[in-house]
């Protein structure tokens, strides 16, 4: 399915988010620190919140790109950027809005707009890649809605990433080159998401079959553009699950408890 306005201008909840609401006091309670970084993209400034666990050394990184309701008035993005953080990665929460001066997509631009921010989430890879405090050959993406189309796009020209990460994510047709190849993908959604239908699910995973890409892919049967209960929790145990097997490098891993449909 094409990406309609209404798929990318309401990108909402980050499922992850309310995962970590549900998991507060258990026992990953590692520290993470926050800094605020700044790199140029076309000339223009690009915020990057940078959050990784204390005492870590050389992790693997992952960047965040979140919905199209962006990032000033969401502190949700931050809050699972947290729960990915202290699972031993570090976080790089990309504000690609600043490309265009948003502080959420915009009905009337967003799709002349869509190129553009694709090439700033290029850029902080760039970005990303050249710091020396990660293992820049262990890069990987969460993608949230148009996050997520975007970061497919971003993947399947960037040899560099060797994970992605698809919630609720439209498939951007005409993005994505007929000879690209994408990384090792999870796609999460609603089977009920009134936004993003769930054939764009089914259709990335048509995308990653015929590529012969390792893949993941969850159809929540209950749920919708974001995951509520026990969803969002068995959500966020694969995300994490997904990067250690790809980033973290710690084989096959056991899939949580039970699988809701697939």
């Amino acid at each position: 399915m094409l990406i309609t306005r209404r798929i990318l201008l309401i990108g909402t909840a980050l499922a992850a988010s309310h995962a970590v609401r549900a998991h507060e006091g258990r026992p990953n309670t590692m520290p993470v620190t926050q800094h605020r970084h700044v790199f140029s993209s076309s000339g223009k400034d690009i915020a990057v919140d940078t959050l990784q666990a204390d005492g870590l050394s050389r992790p693997p990184a992952v960047i965040m790109l979140h919905g199209a309701d962006g990032l000033s008035e969401n502190s949700q993005y931050v809050e699972g950027a947290q729960a990915v953080a202290r699972a031993g990665y570090q976080v790089n929460l990309v504000h690609y809005l600043d490309r265009t001066e948003e502080n959420r997509a915009s009905f009337s631009t967003v799709f002349q707009n869509f190129q553009p921010w694709l090439d700033t989430v290029n850029d902080a890879l760039a970005w990303v890649a050249n710091r020396t405090e990660i293992d820049t050959t262990r890069l990987g993406i969460i993608g949230i809605s148009l996050g997520a189309a975007l970061g497919l796009a971003a993947a399947s020209a960037d040899r560099r990433i060797k994970a992605l990460v698809n919630y609720f994510g439209p498939l951007p047709r005409g993005a994505i080159a007929p000879d690209a190849h994408l990384p090792p993908t999870l796609v999460l959604h609603g089977a009920m998401d009134p936004i993003v239908p769930v054939a764009n699910a089914y259709a990335v995973e048509a995308l990653l079959r015929q590529q012969e890409v390792p893949h993941e892919i969850q159809i929540y049967p209950d749920q919708g553009h974001g995951f509520r209960g026990e969803a969002r929790d068995d959500a966020l145990l694969r995300v994490i699950a997904f990067l250690g097997q790809y980033l973290a490098g710690n084989g096959p891993h056991p899939l949580p408890g039970e699988r809701l449909d697939r």
